[in-house]
């Protein structure tokens, strides 16, 4: 069965235009050819980029971090239950008002104080500022060596001027050795990603992430298979080119250096935008689409290498639209949002809510007159200030 299933996956009408077949994509001494077992290297050396990851982290990032006054915020941590925690581990972290009801019922506690645990609890489990700082150094350190290690291997290649040279001689086009390395460099660096997905900082985009390295690595695997190295060289180039610019967005935030920050955001947005939403659909899909179409007739592998780029650039749209509307908030209001796709903390805002709340239902919320700049208490107790306001408007003195 595992045959049968293998020569069927593997037949040539699925992989190559129409007249072309495996026989003619046979290597010689000189002419070296994608094998889709090269492939397999990119799991080992992804294995590798991890475990180079982790011992970057801890002896460059981390003291880098404490360095540049990146300091991690104390959170106060929820006390031991084990019925709250079991609850939190199996069944939900956010649970509904009648999941809290039910819960203070079986630990005798008050509602608004197992609200409190789970909230607690949850800030408990996120990230730490100086591991996003991490994180981010991380991805700069490769973006920055990917995007210009493609530069150096295609600033003397033809299609990088002419996109029309992408199909010239298609698909036998021989593997150059810094293309295949190139290749490699890029795939294992995704694989890596997806290995440390449940590590990593977890964000409002997690789906859309998933998405994103799963289309990324189905379309460098099969472009590679394919042949398509040329378009999808292009396609890696363009994409690292605003990953240069994002990740030192993050640092610089994580630093609260705001001026820095909102300057590289704002470079950063007129990289992704022209890159994602001019040059990408200009360079790769018209191109694929269109100029593809003047080489061979439309098959299996040339409606399914369009369709994944057709996803990339929805996601390039999606992530367009989250990006300008922090450009409006920036322009329009003075400051920079924060990221909206990052796991904000819930213990300031929240907490400061709850008290209010609790205030106003022990009947003992202040309030601020504008006037004279004085405070009343609403359950008739002595005010701050040693005045009694009376019915009547006027003011006693003590």
């Amino acid at each position: 069965m595992a045959r049968s299933l293998n020569e069927w996956l593997w037949q040539h009408e699925f992989w190559l235009p129409p007249g072309i077949t495996w026989e003619d994509m046979q290597e010689s001494e000189d002419v070296h050819y994608p094998q889709p077992r090269d492939l397999l290297l990119s799991i080992p050396f992804a294995l590798i980029l991890v475990v180079i990851r982790c011992a970057f982290e801890r002896a460059i990032a981390l003291p880098l971090s404490s360095k540049l006054g990146v300091r991690d915020k104390q959170r106060p941590r929820a006390q031991p239950n084990a019925m709250l925690e079991t609850f939190y581990s199996t069944c939900c972290k956010n649970p509904e008002e009648g999941e809290l009801i039910s819960l203070a019922k079986q630990c005798d506690l008050p509602v608004r104080k197992v609200e409190r645990w789970f909230r607690c609890r949850r800030n408990t489990d996120r990230p730490s500022l100086s591991k996003k700082f991490c994180e981010a150094c991380w991805r700069f350190t490769f973006y920055f060596i990917s995007f210009f290690t493609g530069l150096a291997v295609l600033y003397d290649k033809p299609w990088l001027w002419d996109h029309r040279e992408c199909w010239t001689g298609y698909p036998q086009q021989p593997l150059q050795p810094s293309l295949f390395w190139y290749y490699l460099l890029e795939l294992s660096f995704y694989w890596s990603l997806v290995f440390t997905l449940p590590f990593d900082v977890k964000r409002k985009d997690f789906k859309e992430q998933i998405v994103h390295h799963a289309a990324t690595i189905f379309l460098i695997s099969f472009s590679y298979c394919a042949n398509y190295i040329r378009i999808g060289t292009l396609v890696m180039v363009i994409h690292d080119a605003s990953d240069c610019f994002l990740e030192p967005t993050k640092i610089f935030n994580y630093m609260k250096w705001k001026k820095t920050c909102d300057s590289l955001f704002m470079i950063f947005t007129a990289v992704f935008l022209i890159s994602r939403l001019v040059i990408f659909p200009y360079t790769v899909l018209y191109n694929t689409y269109y100029y593809s179409m003047e080489i061979f007739q439309p098959f299996f592998g040339y409606y399914f290498m369009n369709a994944l780029l057709i996803i990339l650039q929805l996601l390039h749209v999606f992530w367009s639209c989250l990006i300008i509307h922090m450009v409006y908030k920036f322009i329009f209001q003075g400051t920079m949002e924060k990221d909206m796709r990052s796991d904000t903390e819930e213990s300031d805002k929240d907490e400061e809510r709850e008290k209010i709340r609790e205030k106003e239902k022990n009947g003992i919320a202040y309030f601020s007159n504008v006037t004279s700049n004085s405070y009343i208490q609403r359950n008739g107790s002595e005010p701050l200030n040693n005045r009694t306001h009376l019915t009547n408007g006027h003011v006693k003195e003590r």
